[in-house]
């Protein structure tokens, strides 16, 4: 079968992936995640911007200069610690440590001499650590009332088992989300908590629209069901895993095109924080919602005694002898050489011209009842004149 036939049959919905089944795949691509991820933030850390941690920001209208130019004219004015130098559209954007305002006028002084740029158009932005501390605390506190009010809201909604998987799926988004950051060296920037906050909405999202699906597939379920809660989530999952992976790819296009598009081409630079935590957090949040939070929840769920006597109830009823014999009789073939009676007599008879209907069908004779149709002979003179 080619590769295109399987890609067409799937999202035909004709194909249902038995994800719920394999919890250790994910679980170990999710583990060896999140390990590369918190080592990332142990060894790199998070790159905080002049936001957070404090500094001074130049904005130089110094399109023809090239980044050592700018750096080196920066330097020149007494700014001895890290430099960061950036492109933004057709300025540069220079950040240094925190400068007093005499030793900004001087920086300002000596990068329009060496750029040859106006000091007046050269535009400064000071942050205090102060302020950079109460954005940090801000952000931690918008971050734990999300997460209270989608426990408690997911708790309404659904039950505490689905609240609890959503929340381990968006902590495991935050995590490698983070963790790439930091691998990436991008700068954290008000943008980026911006980002993240988006993609912790759309990851639960994603997995609402599961949770949903599966409840209303499960609701049914009683002890004399046929299926398994984990076979009826499944199916439940199958039946949304299409619409969720077109959602994503419809979603991650555009951030795609802003990430590596945008600011390689057009040096949008000011945009690569917040696309960057929008394409890795649309990414991981999908896989979460389908292989973290559905087959944590089912796991949750079968613990319950009320599944776990579906499940045994199943079983006693696939291992009852009556059903073993069944299948037994369906599935395994008739010996090498091995003829009955029934097929000897068809044989014989079928030798001799004679039907012979199959063993346990009965034939009945078919009696005509009124007059025969025959064909009518013509009369004695009818037939002299043929």
């Amino acid at each position: 079968m080619s590769t295109r036939s399987v890609f067409s049959r799937f999202y035909g919905g004709e194909v249902s992936a038995d994800i719920v089944g394999r919890p250790k795949i994910w679980y170990s691509i999710s583990g060896l995640l999140l390990a590369i991820s918190i080592a990332g933030l142990l060894i790199q850390g998070l790159n905080f911007g002049v936001e957070f941690k404090g500094g001074s920001v130049f904005t130089i209208p110094a399109s023809s200069a090239s980044i050592e130019e700018v750096r080196s004219a920066v330097t020149s004015g007494g700014v001895h610690g890290e430099t960061k130098v950036q492109k933004a559209g057709d300025d540069w954007r220079v950040t240094t440590e925190s400068l007093t305002s005499t030793q900004v006028t001087k920086v300002k002084q000596t990068v329009s001499q060496a750029l040859d740029v106006s000091a007046n158009s050269i535009t400064t932005q000071v942050v205090g650590p102060t302020w950079g501390g109460e954005i940090s605390k801000k952000a931690w506190q918008a971050l734990v009332v999300f997460m209270i009010l989608i426990i408690a809201y997911l708790s309404v909604a659904f039950e505490w088992r689905m609240a609890l998987a959503a929340v381990v799926a968006l902590v495991h988004d935050l995590v490698i989300t983070a963790g790439i950051y930091a691998w990436s060296g991008f700068e954290v920037t008000p943008a980026t908590l911006l980002g993240f906050l988006t993609i912790l909405g759309y990851s639960l999202y994603d997995a609402v629209v599961v949770f949903d699906m599966i409840k209303e597939v499960t609701k049914p379920l009683s002890l004399t069901s046929k299926i398994t809660y984990s076979e009826a989530a499944n199916q439940a999952l199958s039946s949304t895993l299409v619409r969720s992976l077109n959602t994503s790819l419809v979603a991650i296009l555009p951030v795609a095109a802003i990430l590596f598009i945008g600011t390689t081409l057009f040096g949008a630079g000011t945009l690569k924080d917040l696309s960057l935590s929008l394409f890795v957090g649309m990414i991981v949040g999908t896989y979460s919602s389908i292989c973290v939070a559905t087959p944590l929840l089912v796991q949750l769920k079968e613990r319950e005694p009320k599944y776990q006597q579906l499940r045994e109830n199943i079983a006693r009823r696939e291992s009852s002898p009556k059903r073993q014999a069944k299948a037994a009789k369906v599935t395994e073939p008739a010996a090498a050489g091995e003829v009955d009676d029934d097929d000897a007599k068809a044989g014989a008879a079928g030798a001799a011209g004679t039907a012979v209907a199959p063993a346990g069908v009965t034939v009945r004779k078919v009696v005509q009842q009124g007059p025969r149709q025959q064909p009518k002979r013509g009369t004695r003179q009818q037939r002299k004149g043929k």
